[in-house]
């Protein structure tokens, strides 16, 4: 098969996957960007990756699109570039965008570099709790919170929230009704 008719036919199903899977509040620009690559991103997670990696976002653009203030933006963004997750580049074609790709990226990284270890008890970690007498058994308690609060926090990524294609086991979670109330 000749080398356009190979690139044709890969970018036809690429355009296909976008078309069906690319949420939609992406679309304009995501798909202007696609459809000028020389290839067609094959998923909409990697659509949505190379449109951000070429297009930083200025932090009032963020602030005003997510309703936080900017100051308290700025900060959060500036914890985000020292623990590695954003760069940034500053002047007039400057802002912000993640360093590495958004699925390479959990929630519990990004927690822990704004708000340091999960799961926290009195500011203390939980194995260094000493509780005494009939209130020993709460720091394994604490333990087990930890361990499950972090399965999750490592399993989902940037990517996942951003597609809103959660891990099956998250959808399992909260399909049972009792965990909303």
């Amino acid at each position: 098969m000749a080398s356009s008719a190979w690139r044709a036919q890969r970018n036809a199903k690429a355009l296909a996957r976008l078309r069906r899977h690319l949420p939609a509040i992406f679309p304009a620009p995501v798909w202007l960007h696609a459809l000028a690559r020389p290839f067609i991103p094959p998923t909409p997670r990697r659509a949505v990756e190379s449109y951000w990696r070429q297009h930083p976002v200025r932090a009032d653009q963020l602030a005003r699109a997510q309703g936080i203030p900017p100051k308290f933006l700025e900060s959060i963004l500036l914890q985000l570039r020292r623990g590695g997750i954003v760069n940034a580049q500053r002047g007039p074609d400057g802002g912000y965008w993640l360093a590495r790709p958004a699925a390479n990226i959990s929630l519990a990284e990004v927690i822990r570099v704004i708000d340091g270890p999960l799961a926290n008890v009195r500011g203390q970690r939980p194995e260094a709790l000493g509780y005494q007498g009939a209130a020993r058994a709460l720091q394994e308690v604490w333990i087990a919170l930890r361990a499950s609060e972090r399965e999750i926090l490592e399993l989902v990524t940037i990517a996942d929230v951003a597609t809103g294609e959660l891990p099956e086991r998250v959808r399992q979670l909260t399909a049972d009704p009792t965990a909303w109330v």
